[in-house]
């Protein structure tokens, strides 16, 4: 009988199973050969390939605006494919002209959306730029302030802020200083900040980034054009003068002429009007261009000598007077009127006896004379 064979002290080792690499998973993906592209299968040459590349211009300098997409944000900003070697960064203080503090770069900058962004600085050592869209904005607010400026147009703007010499109004993104000089009826204190006011132009220039404001000429513009000759408006004494008194009328000075308060003569004028009161004058005369109005009290004294005697009497008659005061120009002129027109229908009778016994050698001149110191 054959003896079985003897088992083996140790059994056969396994075989080590081999795990595909990338290398074999992208060799699955894409079988086959690679095809080959001779300079016939294209329609352009390597001579005219280069010529492109050469002429092709990458504007990767500093200051200059290029095109691109915020692909990631990063850290305090975001990258941005400008088309450079290596992705340019945006930082959040030069997301936006109108944000100082950015809270949400993303509401700014959107993702895979194309804009223009200005180089602000050479590559760094990683071939990376900065860029810029505040830069950009910062431009375009001083060409539109220009154009603004250019018409004299009044524009409204916010305050933010308030110093010792005025205001600081934020005016299509920039700085504009408002002179406590030039606010209408307010000082420069907190209760200012929040506030919108109308304002104008006082300078412009981008050269030396600098902008002012006034508050007062907006308002006084606007104000002139609705006042006439013969309105009643109330104002602030502001100052004493010995040929009168300043007084303050909606930011407009208006002079109240001594010869203007009373129909009495004033020997003493801080006797009749004090700074800070309040008074309600006529404007006799104005100055738009300027911003100036004559004002008078006497045209509202029901009595001559009243602004003497009791001035807050004046004032609380004021509108009934100025009624009454408008009433009886208004009947003087048409007495000249009418007289006037008596002197013409009158001229076919009276030119041959103007002719013999003036002795003038032109009985028109004579007429138009009369018809002129009339109508005066």
């Amino acid at each position: 009988m054959e003896e079985a064979p003897a088992a083996t002290a140790e059994a056969e080792p396994k075989k080590k199973v081999r795990l595909p690499t990338r290398f074999d998973r992208l060799k699955q993906l894409y079988k086959g050969p690679r095809p080959t592209i001779t300079a016939e299968a294209v329609s352009f040459s390597y001579e005219e390939f280069n010529k492109a590349v050469e002429e092709t211009d990458y504007a990767f300098e500093r200051n200059s605006v290029v095109s691109g997409v915020a692909v990631e944000y990063q850290g305090s900003g975001c990258l941005v494919d400008i088309g450079a070697k290596s992705s340019a960064f945006l930082p959040e203080q030069e997301c936006s002209l109108f944000t100082e503090n950015v809270s949400d770069i993303s509401s700014l900058v959107p993702l895979d959306t194309t804009m223009e962004f200005q180089i602000i600085s050479e590559e760094n050592e990683e071939g990376q730029l900065l860029v810029s869209i505040k830069r950009i904005q910062y431009k375009a607010a001083w060409e539109t302030i220009q154009g603004l400026a250019a018409t004299d147009e009044i524009l409204e703007a916010p305050v933010v802020g308030v110093n010792r010499g005025g205001a600081i109004c934020l005016v299509h993104g920039l700085r504009a200083f408002l002179p406590g000089s030039h606010l209408a009826g307010q000082l420069p204190t907190d209760d200012l900040i929040g506030q919108t006011l109308q304002l104008k132009f006082l300078e412009v220039n981008p050269e030396t980034n600098k902008l002012v404001v006034s508050n007062r000429k907006a308002v006084v513009e606007q104000q002139m054009a609705n006042l006439s000759r013969g309105d009643l408006v109330q104002g602030m004494v502001k100052a004493l003068k010995p040929y009168g008194a300043f007084v303050e009328v909606g930011g407009m000075s208006g002079l109240l002429h001594i010869s203007q308060i009373s129909y009495d003569r004033i020997d003493d004028l801080e006797k009749v009007l004090q700074p800070g009161m309040q008074v309600k004058c006529m404007i006799i005369d104005h100055d738009k261009v300027n911003g100036r109005i004559a004002l008078s009290t006497k045209t509202l004294e029901p009595e001559p000598g009243d602004m003497l005697k009791d001035p807050e009497a004046v004032f609380a008659k004021a509108e009934a007077t100025a009624a009454a005061y408008h009433a009886r120009m208004e009947a003087e002129r048409q007495a000249r009127e009418e007289a006037a027109r008596d002197i013409v229908l009158g001229l076919g009778d009276s030119l041959d006896d103007l002719s013999s016994d003036s002795g003038s050698s032109d009985p028109l001149q004579d007429v138009s004379d009369s018809l002129d110191s009339l109508l005066s």
